[in-house]
């Protein structure tokens, strides 16, 4: 089992930043991809971004360059930066661990862009 746990979230106006932090615990060994996905009101589930254990990124084009993921393996950690942020990434933000086909979710992070 894999445990997720994100941080970071809250209320920012728009052209802000937000930083938000996932710790992995549990059985984190040999995990394959992690990444970040978000749900606003009303709406699926979407990709926000992942990274795989080597490192390669994969971006939802709504957030390219403005949004960045980094990940420390020795901390069981990844960062999502998010710059620049507008009224329509409001949503709440979850972290996404795959392990041998097996998805595992924290319970989400609240991000609100407004003014």
């Amino acid at each position: 089992q894999v445990q997720l746990v994100e941080s970071g979230g809250g209320l920012v106006q728009p052209g802000g930043s937000l930083r938000l932090s996932c710790a992995a615990s549990g059985s984190t060994g040999s995990i394959n991809i992690m990444g970040w996905y978000r749900q606003a009101p009303g709406k699926q589930r979407e990709l926000v971004v992942t990274i795989t254990s080597g490192g390669q990124t994969n971006y939802a084009g709504s957030v390219r360059g403005r949004f960045a993921i980094s990940r420390d393996k020795a901390k069981n950690v990844i960062y999502l930066q998010m710059n620049s942020l507008k009224p329509e990434d409001t949503a709440v933000y979850y972290c996404n661990a795959l392990k041998y086909g097996v998805q595992y979710w924290g319970r989400g992070t609240q991000v609100t862009v407004s003014s």
